[in-house]
């Protein structure tokens, strides 16, 4: 694989900086709060509190779909920075420390005044189902000026979190980091995210794939809801006519990247027991993103990225536990 030129980036990553707290729960928490198993609810500062309040003890640590999609590219051994709003306190403090020592890039100026950092609580319920609140707090204060155009042109890849579009300031940091991406011949990734985020804005995600991405992330519900199509084949048949390349994951099922005329159907990597599946889809796009920046095939990337979602499933957390770059050594040799 080749590596990066000096100063060349893998992955630029542009996201919610979000502190990510974990907890178990029932399903009658979910029931007893009024949310929906496994989806993603966007929540204000007071209902973040309680939710928070009726928690039971969790494990705090630097989140965000991007962000942990960066640390698994450096997981992987691959260089990674990541671009993404936090505020001048405290919870701030802790996101920058945590993620610069996975060995990510960070030096997004902080924002000075306003909402507080936000933060995602994530309830863990027994069937490994993740069900996540968030109160995107200072991260919704991304905007271009943010966007480095140098930056931008030292990544390979330049990532771009759905979760972010939310924000109509941060929608226009999208698209300056794609126009930005493209003048410097890079390519431009995006995952969807969530199916809800694709239903908020369905038409601006649709121009954005068939106008600004090459490379598309997405899990079944969500490539689904974006073409309104009935079911995964009819979907996968749509995405092919406007994207460059598709990784589209299926859970237990494995994932299909489709690009050109290649069609790739890849297998879960096997995992011994399911704990949790928080970050499965961002670190599946860790080990895709980094086998494409690295110049492998899309069935050789995307083989890592399911040796990654294997690795996260089997923990609690988003982030990996055994460095990724071991356990794609072993499986090669």
């Amino acid at each position: 694989m080749a590596d990066p030129r000096d100063g060349e980036l893998d992955v630029v990553g542009v996201g919610n900086a979000l502190v990510d707290v974990l907890t178990h729960e029932s399903d009658a928490f979910l029931v007893r709060h009024g949310l929906v198993k496994g989806t993603m609810h966007l929540v204000d500062e007071a209902r973040a509190k309680r939710l928070y309040e009726a928690m039971g003890p969790g494990v705090e640590v630097s989140g965000g779909s991007a962000a942990n999609t960066m640390v698994g590219v450096a997981s992987f051994g691959g260089r990674a920075h990541y671009v993404g709003k936090v505020s001048d306190d405290q919870l701030g403090d802790v996101f920058r420390h945590d993620l610069r020592s996975t060995g990510v890039g960070y030096d997004t100026p902080p924002a000075a005044g306003g909402p507080p950092t936000g933060r995602c609580l994530i309830l863990v319920t027994s069937d490994a189902q993740r069900t996540m609140n968030t109160f995107l707090g200072a991260s919704v204060e991304l905007g271009p000026d943010d966007v480095d155009p140098a930056l931008i042109a030292r990544g390979r890849i330049v990532y771009l979190e759905g979760y972010l579009f939310d924000p109509a300031n941060a929608q226009e940091a999208f698209r300056h980091a794609a126009r930005l991406a493209h003048t410097a011949g890079r390519k431009v990734a995006l995952t969807l995210s969530d199916p809800f985020c694709v239903d908020r804005h369905r038409d601006a995600f649709v121009d954005l794939v068939e106008r600004h991405v090459d490379v598309l992330v997405a899990n079944e519900a969500e490539i689904c809801s974006l073409y309104r199509a009935p079911d995964f084949d009819t979907a996968l048949q749509e995405v092919r006519r406007h994207c460059e390349v598709a990784a589209l994951t299926r859970g237990a099922r494995g994932s299909v990247i489709v690009g050109g005329d290649e069609v790739h159907v890849i297998d879960a990597h096997p995992v011994d027991e399911l704990v949790d599946t928080t970050g499965a889809g961002d670190l599946y796009a860790a080990g895709f993103l980094f086998g494409l920046s690295r110049g492998l095939d899309l069935a050789a990337a995307g083989r890592l990225g399911s040796l990654a979602a294997a690795e996260v499933i089997s923990h609690i957390g988003a982030r990996p536990l055994t460095p990724l770059h071991r356990l794609a050594e072993a499986i090669s040799k």
